[in-house]
């Protein structure tokens, strides 16, 4: 498990473009036969995947973890991006096509992973009380399109673990498709002191990325996101990009509340 300690606004200031890539950047995600794990102590976030090729995988704790089970005090949830596959929690089986997602609740003692083809996107975060395991599809995902063509950021986005779909103990997660010929996301930009968020870019060529905005609304500095690459951010960084080309991303999020319209909008003229 790749641990990575918290910074502060103050310092990230100073970061070159190597030191932003180490604090904020997952870069190395989806290998084949292995579990990948990303531990923030921002908000003791967990990003990882799993992608079980030629054999099964399942979800241990670590020492990082303090616990017997890696769901002892966590809740998660796993969407995956590949072909078709499954996750047993518990000894019940699910599967899961493309986009499926899978939330499992805190307390839940084996997980597994299994389906060649497969590509399981993980998001975990402490929770405080326990809610049944469940099955969300993409068509039963909360949709709303934003944006326009005229702005190049028209977008759907599909909200899985959001309260009028599942209960979750804090963890929120959704997916974000741009339309063709749109490559803005989040713009205008904002920040939300009371939750932090993962962003995890999707759909991009080789030859492709997106330049992802971050930090202080008056301080933003740029990291180069390539597909399947994830960003870290903190609460009091800004987090939107634009892209070579349409693509998805996967957004994830914890802290004090679910509530997805609690955001502090920064305006176009504010930000430098």
């Amino acid at each position: 498990m790749d641990v990575r300690y918290a910074a502060n606004a103050r310092d990230a200031k100073l970061y070159d473009t190597q030191q932003l890539r180490v604090e904020f950047l997952v870069e190395s995600l989806f290998k084949a036969d292995e579990v990948v794990l990303v531990y923030s102590h921002v908000d003791r976030m967990i990003a990882g995947s799993v992608c079980p090729v030629s054999r099964g995988l399942s979800l241990t704790a670590g020492k990082e973890l303090g616990v017997d089970y890696f769901l002892e005090r966590r809740e998660m949830v796993a969407l995956n991006l590949g072909g078709d596959g499954t996750v047993e929690a518990d000894g019940k089986e699910y599967k899961l096509k493309r986009y499926d997602a899978l939330y499992i609740g805190m307390g839940t003692k084996s997980v597994s992973f299994n389906g060649s083809g497969a590509e399981f996107y993980l998001l975990s975060c402490p929770a405080h009380a326990a809610y049944p395991t469940a099955l969300i599809t993409l068509e039963m995902a909360v949709k709303a399109r934003l944006g326009s063509k005229k702005e190049a950021n028209e977008r759907t986005i599909n909200k899985y673990l959001d309260p009028s779909v599942v209960k979750t103990c804090q963890l929120a997660m959704g997916m974000t498709t741009l339309e063709e010929g749109c490559v803005w996301n989040t713009m205008p930009s904002h920040t939300h002191d009371r939750r932090m968020e993962v962003y995890l870019y999707l759909d991009l060529p080789e030859d492709a990325f997106v330049v992802h905005l971050m930090g202080e609304p008056d301080e933003t500095r740029h990291i180069i996101v390539r597909d399947k690459q994830a960003v870290i951010s903190p609460s009091w960084s800004i987090h939107s990009g634009v892209g070579a080309c349409a693509y998805r991303f996967v957004w994830g999020m914890c802290g004090e509340n679910q509530t997805y319209s609690d955001m502090d909008v920064i305006s176009m003229k504010d930000l430098y």
